[in-house]
């Protein structure tokens, strides 16, 4: 006898799950027929014109991808820190030729060689009140300096200098063994690093014509020009009766051949007087200087009271009896003006607007012989 097999039929819906489920990364459906494409390519499909799903990219064209995106970001982070850069030091170098670059610089490095000085190094009362600012707030305007080889040289700043140097002295503080100094370009020209430091002095109402006449006599020497052409390069900005004035106290510092020791001391009226003493005096020079050398260890106000005793000269006698007491007027029209002379005896007189204190001895020395030897030629 037969025996009979059971047979149950079983019906397996699919899980909607595995019906959605897409295709393992990287593998692609093989090509559908024309029947078989997605809705979003049927014509008259509600969802026709909706893009259709991305492809899922592999590995490795993802790490291909990622590389790319970052090597052009780096790219463009290096040409942008690049351009920076470059703007920052063409910027650098503007600002360095202004002279506005600032830098904290050793006070040991700082050198005084190059310019002579238009400040007395004499004792300055002035200075210890400069050095309680300093204490108190600091230094507000930086001193001006030219970098060199071995250092620095001072521009403009000789005070404040000092005072940096006498306070790291006098408290031992470290602080003060440097000082905020801004920069100048190098290679500037002679006159115009004299110019820079004078044009700061001058507005000070304590700079003496003493001070301003040394320096007008030290720059002639260091670039070779007359005492009156140095005095209207240096004081180009000056008032011109100032510039007169420092040209006679020039001449006065000249004639005395470096013998005074305090040329800041003395006081404006003063040496005018003295101006006025040696141009009619020709032996006055030489008896002031006798006297000042006769008391090497004096001090301001001992040299300012020989120079006063020296102005005590003996009056010139009397013209004697019968001597022509006429005068000889006239007025010649000439490019720089009017020119009005009067002659008497023993005295010519000539006015003319212009200013014969610019002018050198030598050059004056040379028109007043030709005057003289044209008047004694017989016509």
């Amino acid at each position: 006898m037969v025996k009979k097999r059971s047979v149950f039929d079983i019906n397996f819906d699919p899980d909607e799950e595995d019906e959605t489920e897409g295709f393992p990364a990287g593998n692609q459906p093989e090509a559908e027929p024309e029947l078989a494409r997605p809705y979003y390519y049927l014509q008259g499909h509600p969802l026709q014109n909706h893009d259709p799903i991305p492809p899922r990219r592999g590995p490795m064209a993802s790490a291909i991808s990622e590389t790319l995106e970052a090597t052009t970001e780096r790219a463009t982070a290096e040409a942008a820190i690049r351009a920076e850069n470059d703007a920052l030091a063409h910027e650098h170098v503007r600002l360095k030729k202004l002279g506005l670059i600032t830098d904290l610089i050793q006070t040991a490095d700082v050198h005084t060689r190059k310019l002579t000085r238009d400040r007395s190094v004499n004792v300055d009362p002035e200075l210890a009140e400069l050095k309680q600012s300093i204490q108190a707030v600091g230094l507000s305007n930086p001193i001006r300096v030219e970098q060199t080889d071995s250092g620095y040289e001072l521009i403009q700043g000789y005070r404040r200098l000092t005072a940096f140097r006498e306070l790291a002295e006098e408290t031992g503080d470290p602080r003060y063994t440097r000082i905020p100094a801004a920069l100048v370009p190098r290679g500037e020209p002679l006159v115009d690093l004299y110019r820079k430091m004078v044009d700061e002095n001058l507005v000070r109402k304590d700079l003496s014509f003493g001070e301003m006449a040394s320096l007008a006599l030290a720059y002639a020497q260091d670039s070779g020009v007359d005492v009156g052409d140095a005095v209207s390069t240096l004081y180009a900005s000056a008032l011109k009766q100032k510039k007169t004035y420092i040209r006679q106290f020039a001449r006065v510092l000249d004639d005395l051949s470096g013998a005074l020791k305090y040329p800041e001391a003395i006081p404006r009226a003063l040496g005018l007087e003295i101006y006025r003493l040696l141009e009619n005096n020709a032996t006055a020079a030489t008896s002031l200087r006798a006297a000042l050398e006769n008391q090497p260890a004096r001090n301001a106000d001992a040299e300012v009271a020989i120079l006063r005793d020296g102005l005590k000269v003996k009056k010139a006698p009397a013209k004697p009896a019968g001597r022509s007491t006429s005068k000889t007027s006239l007025r010649l029209g000439l490019p720089d003006g009017e020119m009005r002379v009067t002659a008497s005896d023993g005295k010519v007189e000539m006015r003319l607007p212009r200013d014969f204190a610019a002018v050198s001895k030598q050059r004056l020395q040379r028109g007043i012989e030709a005057f003289l030897a044209a008047i004694d030629q017989e016509d």
